[in-house]
């Protein structure tokens, strides 16, 4: 060791002879630093490997994997990954199997049973809605002159076609995604 605690013979090297010393790729190299099993240190030159320390991490790595010790800690976050991913799965599948079940009891009905019936419903809406004016117009007609019974009479009308249209309008625009289709 010299006077800064430093085993002779160390000193910063790049990634092509730490891989050559090893036996390995300099891919491999860069795979076990991204795992954090190599530590490198930024010198003037760049990130370089500390000769010593190396060595020392790669011993201390290829003794734990022999031994089945210490699994990488990426490793043992893409088991966790895959447990999260499976638990999801199952939940998933109960959930389906539920909805199924629901479906088969007669729980949910189809979007076209819906669709008549809101179609259904919407014209005899449109048909009372049309009626009211005429219906307003029997009510005043004792009250008022006959010309303007039949004034208020269109007015009303306009003003009801007006209101469904604008009604209409808003459901479609409401009903549809960026592109103009009907989701």
């Amino acid at each position: 060791m010299d006077s800064n605690g430093k085993v002779a013979g160390g000193g910063y090297y790049r990634v092509e002879i730490i891989a050559q010393l090893f036996g390995v790729t300099v891919r491999r190299i860069q795979q076990l630093t991204q795992e954090g099993v190599l530590p490198t240190t930024e010198t003037t030159e760049g990130r370089r490997y500390d000769l010593v320390p190396t060595i020392q991490s790669y011993v201390k790595y290829l003794s734990d994997k022999a031994y089945g010790k210490n699994r990488s800690e990426k490793e043992s976050e893409l088991r966790e990954q895959k447990m999260q991913a499976d638990i999801a799965l199952k939940e998933s599948q109960g959930e389906l199997h539920r909805l199924r079940t629901e479906i088969a009891a007669g729980k949910y009905i189809s979007v076209e049973e819906v669709t008549l019936d809101y179609t259904r419903f919407f014209v005899t809406f449109k048909n009372f809605a049309m009626a009211i004016p005429a219906r307003v117009s029997d009510m005043i007609s004792g009250y008022v002159d006959p010309v303007e019974t039949r004034r208020i009479e269109k007015t009303l009308q306009q003003e009801v076609r007006r209101i469904l249209t604008a009604f209409v309008v808003a459901g479609v625009t409401e009903a549809e995604d960026n592109d103009g289709k009907k989701k």
